[in-house]
């Protein structure tokens, strides 16, 4: 995710939320969080200044935020702005304990990526979101890459199709609202869900961004819900519709593995 896409994130979440912030937290730690949230590897420091800008909020709120997270070691002040704190080590750590897959799972989506030569993501549902939670790249020249712990929306792509499955009314609707084709769009998001549930599968050519396309097959975890979406993806141009099939076939055989070995997420439990 590059830095201008962070920004329109945090500007999104701070104009959707308004009052309504209210019934999802603290705003104040909602607005720490996002801060945190601007911090990417193309930008991995961030001046006060620009944190106005990406946030609209009031420079003396930013400031106190900022104090605020430095002074828990989450942020740290450096002559190039504000990067990432050393507190945040212990919370990667945990999180990487959780979330990171065992070794035979890894080994079957290298396996996949190699045999495909496309670029292989593992998805989870997060509210209106998609996050990456494991991935390994194709080995071509061209290729896709969504860095793992990226989040990515839900209204479009494969993934998405597959991990809306088993939504309510009241989520799809929110997950239209953040689309670019508004409300209207829960009736033509909710007849590709039920398509792909049907199908067992789910494709995209070019919906959120030109060029790319994406296979994906649901991972089931043990109460028969989807638990996360495993997708292929890469260049339009090799994916042709007489390859759908072939990618299909491939997923849903590592996908089996993965159900096989009964793992809801986090993924050690």
């Amino acid at each position: 995710m590059n830095s201008t896409g962070a920004d329109q994130t945090a500007k999104d979440r701070w104009e959707a939320s308004g009052e309504s912030g209210e019934t999802q937290g603290v705003r104040s730690v909602q607005r720490a969080i996002d801060i945190l949230g601007l911090l990417t590897e193309s930008q991995p420091a961030i001046s006060v200044s620009e944190i106005v800008r990406a946030t609209g909020l009031a420079k003396t709120t930013v400031i106190r935020i900022v104090q605020t997270l430095e002074q828990n070691g989450l942020l740290w002040a450096t002559a190039k702005g504000y990067m990432a704190g050393p507190s945040l080590w212990r919370w990667a750590h945990l999180a990487r304990g959780s979330w990171e897959l065992p070794p035979e799972t890894k080994e079957l989506m290298r396996g996949l990526a190699h045999r495909q030569r496309e670029t292989v993501n593992l998805y989870v549902a997060r509210d209106i979101y998609r996050v990456c939670v494991a991935q390994q790249e194709s080995p071509q020249p061209l290729r896709h890459v969504v860095h793992v712990g990226d989040e990515l929306p839900l209204w479009a792509g494969a993934s998405s199709k597959i991990l809306l499955r088993n939504s309510d009314a009241p989520h799809l609707a929110r997950v239209a609202h953040s689309s670019p084709y508004g409300p209207d769009y829960v009736d033509s998001l909710r007849a590709q869900i039920d398509e792909a549930a049907v199908r067992g599968y789910a494709f995209s050519h070019g919906e959120r961004e030109a060029g790319l396309s994406a296979v994906a097959v649901p991972v089931v975890g043990r109460t028969g819900s989807v638990i996360a979406a495993l997708s292929l993806s890469g260049p339009t141009v090799r994916f042709p519709d007489e390859r759908i099939a072939e990618f299909v076939a491939a997923l849903t055989e590592v996908a089996a593995h993965m159900t096989e070995r009964g793992f809801d997420h986090p993924f050690r439990v």
